[in-house]
């Protein structure tokens, strides 16, 4: 792959044109869903872990080159158009361009892939409306769990059951299924349940939750990678506890908490004067659930975790309202940079 990322580099690098047809096709054959660059990515998931971080460096500078080689001949180009139209009217109006910025969503959507890319995990997505067994039963959830009545889920059909998707945890049901151990992937998506609407709650929110499956992944190794993210989003000097809880589908379970970042765990009214703010839920993979995925669970053991994007970005630019990030008000959005 090194050698790849260089040939491309170089055709880069040397690439210039005066014409719009192809500048467009430099674009599609790097940069498009099914251009050379997108594909290598995807081929990231096979490099040999001691050469991952040599190898990602490489592939985002690589990709970085051509997004600046295709917007500097864009922005040559049109300039060359716009002086070769005549004369210009210097009576019209000034055109004033607002410059955009990228939705708070989706900048800490994006960090939380770049950290856990370190560490040698791929980006799996899966479908929004989910049946019954990807979305519950594999999971472990009993019958009588409440989450498959019609007061947390969105039903589409019942007998069979069809719904909206309560959590990504149903794309790593199709990961399992799909792929033999070992197994290091996020799952970044939308999810729904039904709940009323308020500054703390939604209809509609993203989460992202991981899955690293195994032979001998303990519980130390669930605690140093979810150490090594809070640090890399939050700080450096940030802590990390976990205390004991429940999910189906996983045991041991564990809810996670980081030291407040506004007060530094002193105590202030975001962590409610304890110091501490719950992020996420984890736990070790239960066996239940490896072997409804078609994966020994005498061989082979794993984590899983599972974060709210808006939860996160709340934490991060200390927003008390989770509505803001669907209400489309530019003037909250423009806030806000492409940068954590």
């Amino acid at each position: 792959m090194k050698d790849k990322i260089i040939q491309l580099l170089d055709e880069i690098s040397v690439f210039t044109t005066e014409s719009k047809e192809e500048l467009d096709q430099f674009r599609i054959k790097y940069l498009s869903k099914k251009g050379l660059i997108p594909s290598l990515f995807g081929d990231f998931k096979n490099v040999e872990p001691e050469l991952r971080k040599e190898i990602g460096q490489a592939l985002n500078d690589l990709k970085n080159q051509a997004q600046n080689k295709l917007s500097s001949l864009t922005e040559i180009l049109d300039n060359n158009i716009q002086e070769s139209s005549g004369d210009l009217d210097l009576s019209l109006p000034v055109n004033f361009e607002e410059l955009g910025a990228r939705h708070p969503l989706s900048i800490v959507r994006n960090k939380i892939i770049e950290i856990f890319a370190r560490l040698g995990y791929n980006v799996s997505e899966g479908p929004e409306i989910e049946d019954d067994f990807h979305n519950f039963t594999a999971l472990n959830f009993p019958a009588d769990h409440p989450a498959r009545d019609m007061q947390d889920t969105f039903f589409i059909e019942k007998d069979p059951d069809i719904a909206l998707r309560t959590h990504t945890s149903s794309v790593q049901v199709r990961v399992m299924q799909s792929q033999k151990p070992p197994i290091r992937t996020i799952s970044p998506g939308r999810v729904f349940r039904n709940e009323a609407i308020s500054a703390r709650a939604h209809c509609i929110f993203h989460q992202v939750e991981g899955l690293y499956i195994n032979k001998n992944v303990s519980f130390a190794d669930l605690k140093q990678t979810l150490l090594y993210f809070a640090r890399e989003f939050f700080g450096e000097h940030t802590q990390i506890r976990l205390r004991p809880s429940y999910f189906p589908f996983t045991e041991p379970s564990a809810e996670m908490d980081i030291s407040c970042n506004i007060c530094g765990g002193k105590g202030c009214n975001i962590c409610k004067h304890s110091g501490w703010v719950e992020i996420l839920g984890c736990g070790m993979v239960d066996p239940n659930v490896l072997e409804n995925c078609g994966i020994d669970s005498k061989e082979y053991t794993g984590f899983a975790f599972g974060m709210g994007i808006e939860r996160i970005a709340m934490l991060k630019y200390q927003i008390n309202d989770i509505r803001l990030f669907f209400e489309n008000d530019k003037r909250f959005l423009k806030q806000f940079d492409s940068a954590i």
